[in-house]
């Protein structure tokens, strides 16, 4: 979540990198005035998303998520290598999203870009896990702390683009190019990644859809959760939040006795670390 490994001298904006550097409907969208309005469209591009999210699934086949909520976070975790180490989005092929996808998916963004709000954090689950190059939360309580400190390390956070590429019952799946501007030093960094948002399965269908994982990555390899730089990952999740004196963190302080699991390592993270090679570049 934090880019500042890739700071550098240069006060110009930076190219993305390829290495690692730093969103169904229901009863209630058929009822909306837009489906009201215009039946034949919304029916249109209702059709057009389940078709999507049915091609989704069958092409990146079933991740045996857990169907209930009971499970913590971490029996959610994405697991996957690339062909290719470049996640730059092309926007003219994002898959189109249901409004409760798209809101989802707009809160996310606005995460990222440094808007944090209690609302926008409850998207997760209380049991949730982050993961990305720098960070390892385990819970909700953990994660507010991650997104509450962001607007204090940086100026400013812009969504250059996004392109969403995956969305079925299990989850939502976007590239992502953010720019990130230091506060203490004249630098602007632009990181592309991919995005992984495993869905809670009691909330995918709702208006308020909520995510048990969230995992982000700059290169082709997955985590492995071992050695000394996920060491800093857990060390920076569990820490920061105990000394950030947001009032909004209250709201989550319960989270702190969510229901979790011991970390799951797998040696490395390549196909051999159970981290199947996919194709992100279509």
């Amino acid at each position: 979540m934090d880019p500042t490994s890739s700071a550098g001298s240069n006060p110009k904006p930076m190219s993305a990198p390829t290495r690692s550097h730093l969103l169904t409907h229901g009863l209630k969208n058929f009822l909306s005035k837009p489906a009201i309005s215009h039946p034949e469209k919304n029916f249109t591009v209702n059709l057009y998303n389940a078709e999507q999210r049915a091609n989704m699934s069958a092409q990146s086949g079933s991740t045996g998520f857990p169907k209930t909520s009971d499970a913590p976070g971490e029996h959610f975790e994405p697991r996957q290598t690339a062909t290719s180490e470049d996640y730059t989005p092309d926007p003219s092929k994002s898959i189109q999203l249901s409004p409760p996808r798209q809101r989802l998916v707009d809160d996310i963004i606005a995460l990222y870009s440094c808007q944090p709000t209690v609302e926008r954090v409850k998207r997760y689950t209380s049991d949730c896990v982050y993961d990305d190059q720098f960070v390892y939360a385990n819970d909700r309580y953990k994660m507010a702390g991650q997104w509450f400190a962001l607007p204090k390390l940086f100026k400013a956070s812009i969504n250059e683009s996004y392109q969403v590429i995956r969305s079925d019952d299990e989850m939502i799946q976007f590239k992502n190019r953010q720019s990130w501007t230091f506060r203490l030093i004249p630098k602007t960094a632009t990181i592309t990644g991919l995005v992984s948002l495993s869905l809670d399965p009691a909330t995918k269908d709702s208006e308020f859809m909520q995510i048990k994982y969230h995992k982000d990555q700059a290169n082709d390899k997955d985590y492995s959760h071992e050695g000394l730089g996920f060491t800093f990952k857990k060390w920076q999740a569990d820490n920061v939040v105990k000394h950030m004196d947001a009032p909004e963190l209250k709201e989550f302080e319960l989270d702190k006795s969510a229901a979790k699991e011991h970390v799951r390592k797998y040696g490395t993270g390549t196909e051999e670390g159970q981290a199947p090679k996919q194709d992100f570049t279509k």
